[in-house]
């Protein structure tokens, strides 16, 4: 009598007599390629169908579903319902399970184990002891630490115990050094014999389904694949290459291909591998405890890329929950959640690119970037295709650098990536890893540098993924105020945890190692640096000084942003911080007046600048006069942080309007101001950041569902002309910005600065001096009123002979009224704003216009 095995499409065994054959898929189709149970063809003992199918990939995608939605909670009972019915001999009845295992799905799996069979190649093959029912409760409820110890071959009084659980097999048989003996029966899957063997040998498993029989390796011959450096690293969390030691990763272990699983979860009673392989059933394929680390491992022979998993894990309270890896770095596209086995096959063609992008340190450098959402900006387009676009049109616009949001895998689009799931896997929305690895190439083959959102500040509260991952707090606080994040209702990770902060410091250097970015824009790190972030009186606890700063999450970034840089020369990491926070900037080794040392950044998001100038953008030019001060008090601190100047996507979102619509007045004054908003700002002592649609003033706020409006571009469109000359002015202010270093070389030095007359607020204007390490000066002028001034006077450095005009934002080309300074501008002896000499300029309406030495 034999159990029925289940088919891919039926996750669960049926109630039918237990003889009646799958309804489903061929068995000889479904254990094929990748199946844990799967040989070589070579060795197959029947014949197999032509037309078989992998047990991986995303074949029977739905059945998948299926099977993972009802739950591991059900594995063991599964097992236990497919427990073959015997004959009511003198067999030793069933014992009952341990402590924890889940109850008999049926009144009929009650019954007696089949009585043993002799093996049938060998008549030396003795019964075994029969395992401990504590033992065999524990295997069968999945909360067996230590599954190696009682499966798989062991030395015993009269030779070698082999010990096999599977479910849903007729025979299992041994074949070794030339005997070929099979087990015995005990039931509930379980079979054993004694081998007179004089000790363990190399053998393989020949397991008999109903219409089918494989030869297999047994996964529990094999020794731990996780070294004990790898584990005392872990334990310390001190693991830089974590994704090296926990995750799924293919391999060759003992001489033999496979994948190893491990997974950190230290609060399990046990953790199985669950998966396309073994019919989403981990009965079979219990995972063993490395120790105090908390870290489980298994290695499954013959599963292989395109794997499909998850981890089914027995939590403190007996009950079951099937997680995806959290080290996974590929996943099944959403909404599906299961982790993919994968290996990276690319080969990178940007070695010149890595050895040279940190020959001249980021402050010191041209940086301009533009901002990027992958899945809208061309809609559709996978990362090769991507590949063949986004690096052709950056560089024609002249950005150094793109900066993508989240590229991490996320289960909910309309995030935008900000709620993470996988923070090893890019999103599989656009194709494989190694496909997003192509994109990378290719930006660096067109010498676009890759910055990358990554979010450490929370993740979402799926039941599948990281929360309360092994049935207790694990990687969110332990302390429910601690872990609730107030604005997103999402989880904040336990920074003092060694093991967590690990899992983020290796994330961190891992996107710089594994797929060559060149940046990380940490999201969200005021709401990390303070405990009363959102918090309310009484909702939050002070430190152990009494104050509200977040320790842990300070000593995490100053971590993080110290391996970044010494593990990866020419990364630059930059801090979205919304507060005045002292030293975000600065060296983690220099303390600073509040008695922090520095969080470590490389550059700082000046949200300050960002907000005051929308704010007097916003109004109409008669009204500016008395907002002068938020166009000039960004000068005040400019030189406190490394900062970047960003018009982001935060800024184009949920009723804030385009940046183009943001500004007063008929169309073409919005143009206007949107063209000499774009001139100051790149005028202006910072990096700067543009998110895509703005370089065309794109009228409509942002979509994640469609993306740019690029037929505002269309020729045939009527106003088209007026996008493509917005378009025109970024072009030409990236390429004089990038040919002029006083516009970048000293953006953190106050030498590099000097105002002519930031006071003008009553011409709505503001003038000043950028200089190059040399001293070469570039004249800035900002006009914001809607009129023409004739003679505007403007003092000067002394020196240069003559100037001449090279950027203005009113130039015909770039839909302005042409207002021009024409030919060389000689300085007069009429000293203006402090200085012995001057310029006699006409300034254009709503305009920016820069001027340097002729």
């Amino acid at each position: 009598m034999t159990a029925r095995k289940p088919s891919r499409k039926s996750p669960e065994p049926a109630a039918e007599p237990l003889e009646v054959p799958p309804a489903a898929e061929p068995v000889t189709t479904e254990v094929t390629a990748s199946a844990a149970d799967a040989p070589p063809p070579a060795k197959r003992r029947t014949k197999r169908a032509a037309t078989a199918k992998t047990a991986t990939g995303t074949k029977a995608a739905s059945a998948r579903t299926a099977a993972r939605s009802t739950g591991a909670e059900s594995a063991a009972a599964r097992a236990a319902a497919a427990t073959p019915v015997a004959e009511p001999a003198t067999e030793t009845p069933v014992a009952e399970p341990a402590a924890g295992a889940p109850e008999p799905a049926t009144a009929s799996t009650a019954a007696a184990p089949p009585r043993p069979r002799r093996g049938g190649g060998s008549r030396d093959a003795l019964p075994a002891t029969a395992l401990s029912d504590a033992d065999r409760g524990r295997l069968l409820a999945g909360d067996h630490h230590a599954p190696h110890d009682v499966l798989g071959a062991h030395p015993a009084r009269g030779g070698v115990v082999v010990r096999v659980l599977r479910p849903y097999a007729r025979s299992v048989t041994v074949l070794a050094q030339g005997v070929q003996a099979e087990l015995q029966s005990d039931g509930d899957g379980f079979f054993s014999a004694v081998l007179p063997l004089p000790s363990v040998p190399e053998y393989r498993l020949l397991v008999a389904y109903e219409d089918d029989e494989i030869e297999v390796d047994d996964p529990y011959r094999f020794l731990p694949a996780l070294g004990e450096l790898d584990l005392h690293l872990i334990g310390e969390g001190r693991h830089e290459e974590l994704w090296q030691a926990l995750g799924a990763r293919p391999m060759e272990h003992q001489g033999v291909a496979g994948t190893r699983f491990t997974v950190w979860a230290p609060n399990a009673r046990g953790v199985r591998v669950t998966g396309d392989f073994n019919y989403w059933d981990g009965t079979a394929f219990p995972m063993r405890s490395l120790g105090a680390t908390g870290v489980w491992e298994l290695f499954l022979p013959g599963v292989g890329e395109g794997a499909v998993y998850k981890y089914d894990i027995c939590r403190p309270d007996g009950s079951h929950t099937q997680r995806a890896d959290p080290m996974a770095r590929h996943t099944e596209v959403p909404p599906a959640t299961a982790s993919v086995v994968t290996a990276s096959h690319h080969v990178w063609q940007d070695a010149d690119w890595m050895a040279h992008r940190g020959d001249r340190p980021v402050h010191e450098s041209p940086f301009s970037v533009y901002e990027v959402h992958l899945p809208s900006w061309r809609p559709g387009l996978s990362y090769r295709e991507l590949a063949t676009q986004l690096p052709a049109y950056v560089k024609e616009l002249g950005f150094t650098h793109v900066e993508l949001m989240p590229v991490s895998e996320h289960p909910f689009g309309g995030s935008w990536g900000y709620q993470v799931t996988g923070f090893y896997a890019p999103t599989s929305r656009m194709g494989t890893p190694d496909d997003f690895r192509f994109l990378v190439d290719a930006l660096h083959g067109a010498g676009i540098g890759v910055l990358m959102d990554w979010v450490p500040a929370h993740f979402p509260r799926d039941d599948w993924a990281l929360a309360e991952f092994d049935g207790r707090p694990l990687y969110e606080h332990s302390d429910p105020s601690r872990a609730a994040h107030p604005d997103w209702g999402t989880l904040e990770f336990d920074y003092g945890r060694t093991e967590v902060r690990n899992f983020l410091v290796a994330n961190a250097t891992y996107w710089c190692e594994e797929f060559h970015i060149d940046g990380l824009r940490v999201d969200a790190v005021a709401s990390m640096l303070y405990l009363d972030y959102s918090r309310e009186d009484g909702q939050w606890s002070p430190n152990e000084f009494g104050g509200r700063e977040n320790l842990d999450a300070v000593a995490f970034l100053q971590e993080m942003n110290a391996t970044v840089y010494r593990r990866n020369p020419g990364v630059v990491t930059i801090a979205e911080e919304s507060t005045a926070w002292n030293g975000v900037t600065r060296a983690t080794h220099h303390v600073g007046p509040d008695g922090f040392g520095g969080l470590g950044f490389g550059l700082k998001w000046n949200m300050g600048w960002m907000h005051d100038s929308l704010v007097y953008m916003s109004k109409e030019p008669v009204h500016r006069k008395y907002h002068h001060d938020e166009m000039t008090f960004s000068m005040v601190y400019a030189y406190s942080e490394n900062y970047v100047l960003p018009i982001s996507h935060d800024e184009v979102v949920h009723g804030k309007q385009a940046l183009v619509t943001k500004m007063p007045g008929d169309w073409w004054q919005r143009r206007a101001n949107h063209r000499a908003y774009l001139g100051y700002m790149w005028a202006h002592p910072g990096k700067q950041l543009l998110f895509m649609g703005q370089e065309f003033a794109q009228g409509a706020e942002w979509s994640e569902g469609h993306g740019p409006d690029w037929w505002l571009l269309d020729e045939t469109y009527g106003a088209s002309a007026d996008h493509r000359g917005v378009r025109t002015l970024v072009t030409d202010l990236n390429a004089v910005y990038g040919a002029l270093p006083a516009l970048w070389q000293r953006d953190t030095d106050p030498e590099g600065f000097s105002w002519i007359d930031g006071g003008a607020a009553e011409d709505n204007a503001l003038s000043f001096v950028r200089y190059d390490a040399d001293g070469s000066p570039l004249l800035a002028v900002c006009h914001f009123s809607p009129v023409v001034r004739h003679d505007y006077r403007i003092g000067v450095p002394d020196g240069p002979e003559a100037w001449v005009e090279i950027i203005n934002t009113d130039a015909a080309r770039y839909g302005g009224s042409d207002v021009r300074n024409e030919g060389a501008l000689k300085p007069e002896a009429v000293p203006a704003h402090g200085r012995e000499t001057s310029l006699s300029l006409t300034l254009p309406p709503l305009a920016t216009v820069w001027f340097r030495p002729a």
